[in-house]
Formats: C-alpha cells, sequence, structure tokens
C-alpha cells in the first residue's frame, strides 16, 4: 500500500498563518518567570501535655501498704468532723475525758423539735443562766434530725447544723470555751458537749 505523502500549506493557508502569527501576543513578558504562591506555613503539632511520674515516698517498701492522700473536702466535712478539728483550748486531760464520755453534765436543754428561732432564743438564755451560776460543762440536745422523705433534698438536721455556729456568735462566744460532739452515752451525734469559761 502506498505511503500517502503530508499535504503542506497552500498559498491561502500560509499567508493566513502568517497574518495570524504576526497579530499574536505573548502571554507574558520575555524573561519573566512566573510568580509562584509562597508555600503555607507550617502548622505546629498539638503540644502534648507532660505527664510526671506519680511521687512514691522515700521510705516506701514493696509490701507495705500505700498511704491514701485524702481529698481536699474542706468544704463537705460534717459539723462533728468541724468540731474535732478545732484547736483543743481547754485542758488537754479534761478534754480526752469528756470526748469519751466520762464527765457528766451537769445541766441540759433540749432543742429538738423547737424552730430554729425559739431553739435560738431557748439556748441563748440556757447558756447565760448557766454561766452565771458558775456551771462549767453543760449538754445541748439537738436530735439528730429527720431524714428526706420528699422528692426534693432538704438539709436534715437544721438544729444540729446551726447549734455551734450560734455558740460561736455573741453574746455566746465570749462564755463558750470549747464545743465537743457528745459522747453515745450522752446523745452521740444528736447531742453536743459545752464547757463554759471559768466565771470571773
Amino acid at each position: 500500500m502506498a505511503r500517502r505523502r503530508r499535504r503542506g500549506l497552500d498559498g491561502d493557508d500560509l499567508a493566513l498563518w502568517t497574518q495570524v502569527a504576526r497579530s499574536a501576543r505573548p502571554m507574558r513578558p520575555a524573561g519573566h518567570e512566573p510568580v509562584m504562591p509562597p508555600d503555607p506555613a507550617p502548622v505546629p503539632e498539638p503540644s502534648r501535655p507532660s505527664v510526671s511520674a506519680p511521687q512514691v515516698p522515700r521510705d516506701f517498701r514493696i509490701g507495705k501498704a500505700a498511704a491514701t492522700a485524702r481529698p481536699a473536702t474542706a468544704g463537705f466535712l460534717s459539723q462533728a468532723e468541724r468540731l474535732h478539728a478545732q484547736p483543743v483550748r481547754m485542758d488537754h486531760k479534761t478534754h480526752r475525758k469528756l470526748s469519751r464520755g466520762k464527765l457528766a453534765p451537769e445541766t441540759r436543754i433540749d432543742l429538738h423539735g423547737m424552730t430554729l428561732a425559739v431553739a435560738k432564743t431557748a439556748l441563748t438564755g440556757f447558756i447565760l443562766r448557766a454561766s452565771a451560776s458558775g456551771q462549767r460543762l453543760v449538754l445541748v440536745i439537738t436530735g439528730k434530725g429527720k431524714g428526706d422523705h420528699g422528692p426534693l433534698p432538704t438539709r436534715s438536721g437544721a438544729l444540729r447544723h446551726e447549734v455551734p455556729h450560734w455558740l460561736d456568735m455573741p453574746p455566746l462566744a465570749g462564755l463558750v470555751l470549747q464545743v465537743v460532739p457528745a459522747h453515745i452515752r450522752h446523745g452521740g451525734g444528736g447531742a453536743y458537749y459545752v464547757y463554759l469559761r471559768r466565771a470571773g
């Protein structure tokens, strides 16, 4: 089979091509390189939080029980725990006997069943009379308070909670030396020993 010869431009086509080539303009001036956009700035990797190794006490030995750190829950301490944490302002030997229930109160007042307003008035009068008569150890019975029976939680034992605050406020604060939760034989969590300052 004979090869077909490539056909060249005839005269008209060549004249037309020459005219088009003359009218064409370059897209950019000669000698100018295309401007490339800058590379994006590298994004730093997020820093990982440093995890420190747990501190091991120097005297720790294998087989020894590790001491568990108590969480800072000072705001959630019970009233009894707050009172136990207070400094002892009375004679330490007497305080130890008192905490063990080995001292008998000279007189007592029973506040449970009273409203807060009535109980505060009754307690104030009781402490003032006891101090004036020279008594040192009195028992204040608040009751433990009823549990929560409704659909919404309410604070149980309002009297038990408020009495130590009242004893730490005027006019009673200057008369009271120490408030200690009562031993079980004198009411336990529903009563307080109130040790009064010596009258003078």
